[in-house]
């Protein structure tokens, strides 16, 4: 099975073609580029570069996983609506996994992860994970508030996992092949893919700002 992976939830603008065989998920191409303003110029080009790469068409593909966040609204919905477009025209099945939960699958071992990512306005994303198992959030916060729990390391944005104290696991985004992890069982079972749901836990900035305007001028 050829499944095409993108996520769009943290600055690194990722794509892959991924095999997903009797050994479990594996990469066949990535492409990632780190620019927060660049979702939506290279997530295309990524994708057609990695089909290439992997020496397969479009119309080779089995289904697609798509990260869906916590992510700023901007750049998640591109990922997402892109992913979106793909499995439409090609009438494939498009499965949409946290994207915390894929920096989590990266982690080796059953031990309990805080995975941390920059949610902007000072604020980041965090859930914990024990093994496959997401135990807690995912939620938006001041880092000051991140209930560590019984966490034994931390993984995410590089800016961010400092700001708590564990021993850190240098997994900084959603890679292709974990993201396909997550949506294992779902696409070896063949499910009927749930509705793509975005993950961003707080309203759109251009819709606060519209808020504050209107209370100003009442």
């Amino acid at each position: 099975m050829l499944i095409l992976a993108v996520d769009t939830s943290t600055p690194a603008v990722t794509a892959g073609v991924v095999r997903l065989d009797d050994t479990g998920p594996q990469p066949l191409a990535t492409r990632v580029t780190v620019d927060a303003r660049k979702h939506a110029e290279v997530l295309t080009p990524h994708i057609l570069e990695c089909l290439a790469d992997a020496g397969i068409t479009a119309d080779d593909l089995s289904a697609v996983v798509v990260g869906t966040g916590p992510g700023p609204f901007t750049g998640l919905r591109v990922g997402m609506a892109t992913g979106a477009a793909f499995g439409d025209a090609l009438g494939i099945p498009v499965h949409g996994v946290g994207s915390l939960d894929a920096i989590a699958a990266a982690v080796p071992g059953d031990r309990e992860v805080l995975v941390v990512t920059d949610a902007r306005r000072r604020e980041v994303y965090w859930a914990r994970f024990r093994g496959a198992e997401r135990v807690a959030g995912p939620f938006v916060s001041p880092a000051a508030d991140i209930v560590v729990g019984e966490s034994t390391v931390v993984a995410g944005s590089a800016l961010h996992v400092d700001l708590v104290d564990l021993p850190v696991e240098p997994v900084e985004s959603p890679s292709p092949e974990c993201l396909v992890a997550v949506a294992v069982q779902a696409l070896r079972s063949g499910a009927e893919p749930t509705a793509l749901v975005p993950q961003y836990l707080r309203r759109p900035d251009a819709v606060a700002t519209a808020d504050r305007a209107a209370k100003t001028r009442a």
